[in-house]
């Protein structure tokens, strides 16, 4: 089978403007919920695209720590290249695929480092293991070989042997204010359901978009 032949007919559900709430984050909380419920493998996870100043992009997945009406937060290296290009370039794409549920969601914003209380808070929460691993890697840099990364991890294992592990001053979250947020519902034909919602002056404007 070629490439070009494998496809997927979408049938499950539809969407109409009536069935979407009047507040985006209150509706993706809504289908997050329903991900969750259907055992979604990490319902969590989403692409985020950035870019250089002059307009080069790269994607990733990462994975969603925390969403309320300020925005959708994720937590990284600083020194990482997402870390860079969003300190060069501070705006951001999202995206999250439900395929189980044949659906996406896709959100556009402007990008601000979260509190160092909110990052603390997060870090502190995560298993030792990763809170060790924050301090051993220096994301995106060249590394001489996996050996050299497990000799940095013992070390940093002995370091914080049966004491706190600080946060790092080189990791933290970002938080994706968004300005469009677009939930997508696949159906028969390629004739999916698409509802944007745009923030215009200070409020939300949901509208239908072709497919």
């Amino acid at each position: 089978m070629s490439i070009a032949d494998i496809r997927k007919d979408y049938r499950l559900h539809a969407l109409s403007e009536a069935d979407v709430a009047d507040d985006p984050i209150v509706q993706f909380t809504a289908w997050f919920n329903e991900a969750v419920k259907a055992e979604v493998v990490e319902p969590n996870a989403m692409c985020l695209a950035t870019a250089t100043p002059d307009a080069y992009p790269s994607a990733r997945i990462v994975l969603l720590k925390g969403v309320d009406a300020r925005g959708f937060v994720f937590y990284t290296d600083y020194r990482s290249r997402k870390g860079s290009e969003l300190a060069d370039n501070p705006c951001a794409s999202l995206c999250f695929f439900w395929a189980e549920l044949e659906r996406q969601v896709r959100i556009n914003g402007a990008v601000q480092r979260v509190s160092r209380t909110e990052s603390d808070e997060y870090f502190q929460s995560r298993p030792l293991p990763s809170r060790i691993g924050a301090w051993t890697s220096s994301q995106s840099s060249v590394l001489s070989s996996r050996e050299v990364l497990e000799a940095q991890l013992a070390e940093n294992a002995q370091r914080f042997a049966g004491g706190p592990v600080p946060l790092p001053a080189h990791w933290g979250g970002f938080r994706v204010v968004p300005d469009e947020i677009e939930f997508w519902q696949g159906r028969a034909s390629r004739l999916h359901d698409r509802i944007q919602f745009r923030r215009e002056a200070g409020q939300w404007v949901k509208r239908r978009l072709s497919p």
